[in-house]
C-alpha cells in the first residue's frame, strides 16, 4: 500500500507553473481534495497529512532543486520508517506526449536529473512513479531549458486536464494494487 506520495519540482516564485513543476501541482490537487492537515516543514521538504479511507497518507514537496530530490526523499522515508516500495513519485516526463500518464513500478531515471538524484541516494530503482507528459523539447531548445519554461497558451488547457487526470489516478493508486493503475491510466491520454 501506498503511504506516501511526493511530487518532483523546484521551489521558488521563478520556477512556479514551469514543465519541471507539474509533479508539484498534482500533489497539491491531491493534497486540496483530501482537505490534507498542513504539517511543520523542514529544511527538506513541506508536507501534510491526510486519510484516503482507512488509509493514512503522507503528500510531501521538497525544497531542494530537483537535482537534489533524493536527499528529500531519504530524509521522508527515514523519518516516517517506511520503504521505497510505499512511495509514489509525481514527475514530468518530456519522453512523453503532453497530457499523457505512465505508471511504473520501477525502471531509470529515463534522463529527468529529480529521479536521478533519488535513485542514486536510495540505491535503487525499485519505486512507483507516476510520470506526467510535457510533451518533448523543440530541436532548437535545450532539455535543461525546455523543463524550465511556462508551458504556451495552447497548451494550458491540455495540461490543467492532465493535472486533473493524475490527481484522479494518485488516489485511485491509494486505493487499488499499481498493476491496476497502471492498467486503467496508462494506456490512454489524459
Amino acid at each position: 500500500m501506498l503511504s506516501l506520495v511526493v511530487g518532483l519540482g523546484n521551489i521558488g516564485a521563478a520556477y512556479a507553473a514551469t514543465r519541471h513543476n507539474v509533479g508539484f501541482e498534482v500533489v497539491r490537487r491531491v493534497a486540496e481534495t483530501l482537505r490534507a492537515k498542513s504539517q511543520p516543514s523542514t529544511v527538506e521538504y513541506d508536507w501534510v497529512a491526510a486519510s484516503q479511507g482507512q488509509q493514512e497518507l503522507l503528500l510531501a514537496l521538497p525544497r531542494l532543486l530537483m537535482n537534489r530530490s533524493g536527499l528529500a526523499i531519504e530524509a521522508l522515508l527515514q523519518r516516517h520508517e517506511l520503504d521505497p516500495a510505499q512511495m509514489l513519485i509525481v514527475l514530468d516526463d518530456f519522453n512523453l506526449p503532453l497530457g499523457r500518464l505512465r505508471f511504473r513500478s520501477n525502471g531509470s531515471d529515463g534522463g529527468h536529473n529529480g529521479l536521478a538524484s533519488i535513485i542514486e541516494t536510495l540505491e535503487t530503482e525499485n519505486f512507483p512513479r507516476l510520470r506526467l507528459g510535457i510533451g518533448p523539447p523543440p530541436d532548437n531548445i535545450d532539455s535543461a531549458d525546455y523543463v524550465l519554461r511556462r508551458f504556451e497558451k495552447t497548451e494550458i488547457e491540455p495540461k490543467e486536464k492532465m493535472i486533473t487526470t493524475a490527481a484522479e489516478a494518485v488516489l485511485f493508486a491509494i486505493d487499488h494494487r499499481l498493476d491496476e493503475a497502471m492498467s486503467k491510466y496508462n494506456v490512454n491520454p489524459a
